[in-house]
């Protein structure tokens, strides 16, 4: 059975972890060419306490094919990219959940759940509630499907808070929402409002890539000042770790898939 760090290895030079500073949004952390706030956040309501990319998702880029594929890729792929990114959750999840929880001014997330796809056909088969509930060791005890897709008619990537439907009462509990990409925001945004609607507490949102494009202005140039490769120990919302280039999840750790995960072949990840 592989560890996380052996499943996260050549996901080492995949992901680019945004830093804050001048041209990135302080909100969701896109690219935005001196503004303080992107366009989307400048405009949508904020209802996430805080929100945490592992890293950009750069358009027709390789983690970007990765998170399109393991939803739609033959199956023996799809399960193995789905591995692959509940490794990756899990080992960003076991360094800086705290973290996320400080930034949203929880003492920490009491239940966690997934955004709904963007359709209700897409969202019957939805791999990333098996990758949350199932997979990654941190989320899956607390793991409770709390939204579904509603039927009110709405525009695409817009917010609106009957997006959704929340399938229980919820009596304050911070919630960790977590989705494979962000975009504009408009899904976690409604799935918070959603949550916030039926009594939770603080929501705030990990995504696994924050969907940018290289072509936009001067996001090449701010994209490639990024330190590679990835280092583990740091996130958005900390100060350098003292794990060290590994994170805490060094060799000998004792982090592993759940029972039934096999070793896979990182081959897909360098599609396209």
């Amino acid at each position: 059975m592989a560890t996380v760090a052996e499943l996260t290895a050549a996901y080492s030079s995949l992901l680019l972890r945004p830093e804050p500073g001048a041209g990135v949004c302080e909100l969701c952390w896109n690219l935005t060419d001196g503004y303080c706030r992107c366009y989307a956040c400048a405009h949508t309501e904020q209802r996430l306490a805080a929100m945490a990319p592992i890293s950009y998702s750069v358009a027709h880029e390789q983690l970007h094919h990765v998170l399109a594929g393991y939803k739609r890729w033959p199956a023996p792929i799809a399960a193995t990219t789905q591995r692959e990114l509940a490794a990756v959750l899990w080992r960003h999840l076991l360094a800086h959940e705290p973290c996320h929880a400080a930034a949203a001014r929880a003492d920490r997330f009491e239940l966690v759940t997934t955004v709904p796809a963007g359709t209700t056909e897409r969202d019957r088969h939805q791999p990333l509630r098996r990758v949350v509930g199932e997979l990654v060791g941190p989320t899956r005890d607390r793991y409770r499907r709390l939204l579904r897709r509603s039927d009110h008619p709405l525009e695409t990537r817009t917010f609106d808070p009957l997006r959704f439907t929340a399938t229980e009462g919820l009596n304050g509990e911070a919630i960790l929402l977590i989705d494979d990409t962000w975009t504009t925001g408009a899904s976690a945004q409604s799935a918070a409002a959603a949550l916030r609607a039926a009594g939770a507490g603080a929501v705030a949102a990990v995504v696994i890539g924050r969907h940018v494009s290289r072509e936009w202005r001067h996001n090449d140039r701010q994209l490639r000042r990024l330190a590679q490769p990835y280092d583990w120990g740091r996130c958005v919302h900390c100060a350098p770790s003292a794990a060290g280039p590994d994170g805490p999840l060094a060799p000998g750790a004792s982090g592993r898939l759940a029972p039934g995960a096999r070793t896979p072949s990182p081959r897909h990840a360098s599609a396209g």
